[in-house]
């Protein structure tokens, strides 16, 4: 018996604008005392009327071109109606048939839609004198609330973890958000069955969508249980998947699996209907192309640029990219770097490994430092170039590599070089000198 695994995704992504999706009230809810960032509005008190956010507009639109999406010229909100504690007006304002993005790819998997909504108030389940009770904090309610769904493309864990970390990447390089999920900024839903092949047959298991997932490392474990499970139970009963049914499982951290909660609704449990207190959206293709000229330059794109233009390895690029602030700090000394000469994986070290203190050390007093570490005896020019030709003679495969654009290989070679001058000659001289016979 063989089986394939299909995985799609739910995110909830908290854009951080400054006020919330439909009301003047703070969008800054974290860590602030219970019920102080509230207003009529986002309380849902009879006779209180909604206004869009129109910066949430925008970048819920900016993430989905960067996510490839088609952007229609017309979108609305529809009201999605559940009564649940945490929904104080008994529906919620969100998006339904006519999303605001759709149709995209990202890291080769189809995006479905990038839509729009408000967050709802947030629950605490506590013990008060011996007595359990379920408080409400509305701080978090009427919070823009973007959510992602893509297609039941992923086929592993692995893969949903790291498209998850890829999207967190994205949207932090877009500004439009933190989504640090250990704050609830970030929320991941994975929908798994499995495609089952047995005696020629193919059987496929119910639907099954896990909640209450806080980190990329429970993502992970959450969908490695119920691979598992699906697997034991289809053996022990053989039941399939039928048309319109989905169970929703909570994930157990403590216990390491997923529990049942409840059979998931279907859109027309939610009686969607268009949101009668806000006017539909239309755009025209200028305002599209004026967001569109505001993104910035994407992560694939400057991965590329770093590796190409400063022959930084894939792990300095990395360490980079995930850290803003080292980010701007090595984007700031560049200038000084180059005037220097300055051989910047050295640099990218000295800032990525912490050996400075990027707080307080300015890019010249950088370069500095560096020059005067590689202030070393120095080997002659022409027992220098005799190295470099025995090195690169030797290593004929790392040469074909570096050729066919592979430039980082050449850290090899300058390791190699290293190692054969007992540290006496300087790396970016190496460097420059590898390449220069190289090319």
């Amino acid at each position: 018996m063989s089986f394939n695994v299909f995985i799609g995704l739910e995110i909830h992504i908290e854009l951080k604008t400054n006020s919330k999706m439909f009301c003047n009230c703070a969008n800054d809810c974290f860590e602030a005392e219970p019920n102080t960032h509230t207003c009529p509005v986002c309380l849902g008190l009879p006779g209180a009327l909604p206004v869009v956010n129109q910066k949430a507009i925008e970048e819920v639109i900016l993430t989905g071109l960067a996510l490839g999406c088609q952007i229609p010229l017309f979108s609305k909100f529809d009201r999605k109606n559940y009564f649940y504690p945490d929904l104080p007006k008994g529906y919620q304002i969100s998006q339904f048939d006519l999303p605001l993005c759709q149709k995209g790819n990202f890291q080769e998997i189809k995006i479905r839609r990038v839509h729009l909504e408000e967050d709802t108030a947030k629950l605490f389940h506590e013990t008060i004198n011996n007595e359990k009770v379920s408080l409400i904090d509305f701080n978090r309610s009427g919070v823009p609330l973007m959510e992602i769904v893509t297609e039941p493309d992923l086929r592993s864990a692995v893969q949903a973890k790291e498209f998850l970390k890829k999207l967190q990447q994205l949207v932090r390089f877009l500004k439009v958000a933190d989504a640090d999920m250990e704050k609830g900024q970030m929320r991941c839903e994975p929908t798994v069955n499995l495609e089952i092949e047995n005696n020629g047959r193919k059987f496929y298991t119910p639907l099954v969508e896990v909640k209450n997932i806080n980190s990329f490392r429970f993502v992970e474990k959450a969908i490695e249980y119920e691979i598992k499970r699906q697997l034991e139970e289809f053996e022990k009963t053989g039941v399939e998947k039928q048309a319109g049914n989905k169970t929703t499982r909570g994930w157990d951290n403590k216990n390491q699996k997923t529990v049942l909660q409840r059979e998931k609704e279907e859109a027309s449990d939610y009686r969607y209907f268009p949101e009668p207190d806000l006017p539909p959206m239309r755009f025209t293709q200028e305002q599209i192309e004026i967001i569109k000229k505001s993104m910035p330059e994407l992560p694939e794109e400057k991965t590329k640029k770093l590796m190409k233009d400063y022959h930084l390895t894939s792990q300095q690029v990395k360490d980079l990219i995930g850290d803003e602030q080292k980010m701007a700090y090595f984007e700031k000394a560049l200038p000084v770097l180059i005037k220097e000469k300055i051989d910047f994986p050295q640099a990218v070290n000295l800032i990525i490994n912490k050996r400075i203190d990027i707080t307080k050390t300015e890019p010249e007093d950088l370069a500095q430092a560096i020059k005067s570490k590689d202030k070393t005896p120095q080997l002659p020019q022409e027992e220098l170039e005799k190295m470099v030709k025995e090195v690169i003679s030797n290593n004929p495969e790392i040469v074909a590599q570096f050729k066919k654009g592979k430039v980082t290989v050449i850290e090899v070679l300058v390791g190699q070089m290293m190692g054969k001058t007992k540290g006496q000659a300087n790396a970016a001289q190496i460097r420059g000198m590898l390449r220069e016979k190289m090319i």
